[in-house]
């Protein structure tokens, strides 16, 4: 099936989405964060990776509009805030 020339622009969406997603540790953390906002610290306890390593894969994730960060003192929260990301993540997890 051929899409059509108007699509464009949420194709160009989706596959943005799915370029930010494309790491294994990404999808990790956004299984994580559909279950409950975390911060860094308490994704580094989860996923046993350096804060560094954990910092980058949500500044990606954050940049591609998937995540949101909320301050709480002086960590920040973060949490899943894209629809879309919502329904592939629970189709890779079976749901």
């Amino acid at each position: 099936m051929i899409m059509k020339k108007d699509s464009e622009p949420e194709l160009e969406e989706i596959s943005e989405i799915l370029k930010a997603m494309a790491h294994p540790a990404r999808l990790k953390i956004l299984e994580g964060l559909m279950e409950n906002e975390c911060n860094v610290g308490e994704i580094q306890d989860k996923l046993h990776l350096p804060q560094s390593t954990i910092s980058q894969h949500l500044k990606t994730l954050k940049n591609a509009g998937i995540i949101k960060g909320t301050r709480d003192g002086t960590k920040i929260c973060y949490r899943v805030i894209d629809e879309k990301v919502r329904k592939i993540i629970g189709i890779i997890e079976g749901k």
